[in-house]
């Protein structure tokens, strides 16, 4: 094996290959590249306020950092064997490219603040990519409510005919519902936008490190008031993970409406070409395999939010290794 592990100064072997092999999480965790580089990019300009680093070192490692991300952005990085996360990766680079000035960008800093403040940037980007999906499919809803003008159709209640209702009215039923999911993805999003960054291990650090600067630097609106809770708790995931449940759910509702409204016996719309599958077999058949799977694909959520809280359920203060398996749920 090349290279050490941001870990090895008090082992005299080095790690098991099939320790490595399982304990990795470079495989999913490759994505957080731009957080972990802007998370960098803040603790280093925090050194330096706090006079940790030089203006020369500084700038020697933010240019490496700028490299790094060209190089990731590219697919140009060259991995190896000992980068066993995204977090090891970058800063074996940094330090390869600006010396012992990279060398220093680790200090103050664990991967324990490191990848909680990575994720919460990640979040912040993807929820917010989500909430403008939703309010997409919103829109449409609204377009076809519209267009519909005065049709009308059955309402349902024990999926029995109860009374007539116009189809638009139903239709933003199910923007309505997605309007209260993008609330959700709001309300998650102030409790995850809270920087961790400056907590370190789990209780902070001797040097004099500035959590508000770097904060700010961030664009996060507050920043950690615990250092054991910012390093030691998930229940923001766990609230991310509920709220793309429900909107799962919410997509499952409407695809199974579409399935029933596309057979004979209801006979209320017809599938597209573009958007229907055959059969092999069966060749009068088009079936509605994008509803389908949409309504199937909300049983992966659930159960992702399920065995994530089953991880989180028994953890004691601080952190602990399994807090690993947030990120590929998510």
């Amino acid at each position: 094996m090349s290279g050490n592990t941001l870990w090895h100064g008090r082992f005299e072997g080095g790690p098991a290959a099939e320790l490595m092999a399982y304990t990795e999480s470079l495989s999913f965790d490759l994505r957080l590249w731009p957080d972990d580089i802007e998370g960098s990019r803040a603790h280093v300009k925090g050194l330096r306020k706090v006079g940790i680093l030089t203006d020369a070192e500084c700038e020697s490692v933010l240019r490496a950092l700028d490299q790094v991300a060209q190089e990731m952005g590219s697919g140009s990085f060259q991995f190896v064997a000992s980068d066993e996360d995204i977090h090891t990766a970058v800063e074996r680079r940094v330090t390869e490219l600006a010396g012992p000035a990279g060398a220093k960008l680790h200090t103050g800093r664990s991967r324990n603040d490191q990848s909680a403040t990575d994720v919460r940037l990640w979040l912040k980007r993807e929820l917010g990519t989500v909430a403008d999906r939703v309010v997409a499919l919103q829109r449409v809803l609204l377009d076809r409510a519209e267009s519909a003008g005065e049709v009308y159709l059955p309402g349902y209640t024990h999926l029995q005919r109860a009374q007539p209702v116009l189809l638009a009215h139903h239709l933003l039923a199910h923007a309505w519902a997605l309007g209260r999911d993008v609330e959700r993805i709001l309300d998650a999003l102030e409790r995850i936008d809270v920087s961790p960054l400056g907590a370190g291990a789990l209780a902070g650090s001797s040097l004099p490190l500035d959590p508000d600067f770097t904060a700010n630097e961030l664009g996060f609106a507050a920043r950690f008031r615990n250092s054991l809770d910012a390093v030691g708790s998930r229940d923001h995931i766990a609230e991310a993970l509920f709220v793309l449940t429900l909107i799962g759910i919410n997509l499952s509702r409407l695809g199974e409406e579409f399935v029933l409204w596309t057979t004979d016996e209801f006979g209320f719309a017809k599938l597209d070409d573009g958007y229907a599958t055959g059969s092999s077999m069966l060749p009068q058949k088009k079936n509605p395999d994008i509803a389908e799977l949409g309504r199937g694909k909300a049983g992966r959520l659930i159960g992702d939010l399920t065995g994530f809280l089953a991880t989180m359920k028994g953890l004691p203060l601080s952190y602990n290794r399994d807090y690993q398996e947030d990120k590929e749920p998510l």
